[in-house]
């Protein structure tokens, strides 16, 4: 392998895209019938890094006008200086949200550019501590009937092999247990997880959990809004001293390691979630991971299965990775590479540098924004 000294980054790419779901969607605080991804590739010494977040096509602006001169020119091996001055330089920004999220996008574009100047596939540069990862479905949206509900378990679990599936909660609490009922006859003795996105106070959640309790649900996410740490430690406590075998998970929306921390430290959850789309990327990631190390937590991961892959492979206390409906669909459809689901795991392209994927640019063209 031929080490190249001149990785200097000579452009940066960014643009946004606005793909349509298959059909309306629905949780419980919130309705969606598209999804916007914004993908950053940067250049170097003959490959290109990508890298992509959830979120506005707004970040196509920041992005060019506030980070390109604080990217473009600087040495792709130096990740961690990159990192601060973008950080730095959102302070009067705001760090969190839309910020956050664009500088996580360009992270997970370094750590693939590296990757790829290295000749690695990104998990043997991160040092991989497992060769496969297991995946949960996540679907079963409140605006689903119920013959649409049980179809997608049913493949989930019966025909692709996920030993979990997770089902949106919290627009009607009478109908979601009859809903909960349908999902447990239809997947039998796998494991059934619910996502409230915050919909419920501490109390009605916690009435909720007694509600459902004899349908084995192993866990309650975002029970109330992440922002209540005191509401969602409420939770945990009772339905821990109750006997039921629930657990609270919480952690999408963190951004910084703070944010992390605080969850641990509030003993807010059971199971710490990270979206490195949003945490800072790949950097982020390991930091999230590296907290849950430290406080003896679990770590799962929120979304886009495809950038997730190597770095989940790599970090300690791992649990499993989200199988999210749409962006399984958004990924395979605008991405080479993008894995795909057998007997419930997917598992990185070691045939591949970095992460291994590469933007379908004639498919992506016709959602641009």
């Amino acid at each position: 392998m031929t080490l190249r000294l001149d990785a200097a980054i000579r452009a940066l790419r960014v643009a946004a895209y606005r793909i349509p779901t298959d059909a309306p969607e629905a949780d419980g605080t919130f309705a969606w019938d598209a999804t916007t991804l914004v993908v950053v590739e940067l250049d170097a010494a003959g490959e290109t890094g990508l890298g992509y977040t959830y979120a506005d096509a707004s970040l196509v602006r920041l992005i060019e006008g506030h980070f390109r001169e604080r990217i473009e020119g600087e040495d792709a091996f130096a990740i961690g200086q990159i990192n601060e001055r973008l950080w730095a330089s959102v302070r009067n920004l705001g760090r969190s949200g839309l910020a956050a999220c664009a500088i996580s996008a360009v992270d997970c574009a370094l750590w693939d550019l590296k990757a790829r100047l290295l000749g690695l596939p990104l998990v043997r540069l991160l040092d991989a501590r497992r060769d496969r990862l297991a995946v949960y479905g996540s679907g079963g949206f409140t605006n689903y009937d119920d013959a649409r509900l049980r179809e997608q378990f049913s493949r989930w679990v019966h025909d692709d092999g996920c030993q979990w599936v997770k089902m949106k909660i919290g627009a009607d609490p009478v109908r979601d247990a009859q809903r909960i009922r349908s999902a447990r006859e239809t997947i039998g003795e796998a494991g059934l997880f619910i996502d409230a996105n915050g919909a419920h106070t501490p109390r009605s959640a916690i009435a909720f959990a007694h509600r459902v309790a004899d349908q084995q649900v192993g866990w309650f996410e975002e029970p109330v809004s992440s922002d209540d740490l005191a509401g969602l430690r409420e939770v945990r406590e009772a339905l821990g001293g109750s006997g039921q075998a629930m657990e609270v998970a919480a952690g999408e929306y963190a951004y910084t390691p703070d944010d992390f921390r605080r969850f641990v430290e509030h003993g807010a959850v059971d199971v710490l979630q990270a979206d490195l789309t949003r945490c800072g990327g790949v950097t982020g990631f390991l930091q999230a991971a590296a907290v849950c190390e430290a406080f003896h937590l679990d770590l799962s991961a929120h979304c886009a299965p495809a950038l997730h892959l190597h770095v989940c492979c790599a970090a300690p206390r791992f649990r499993h990775q989200e199988w999210f409906h749409d962006h399984v669909r958004l990924e395979s459809m605008l991405f080479e590479g993008a894995p795909q689901l057998k007997n419930g795991y997917i598992t990185p392209d070691l045939t591949r540098p970095g992460h291994g994927l590469r933007l379908r640019e004639a498919v992506a063209r016709r959602y641009a924004v």
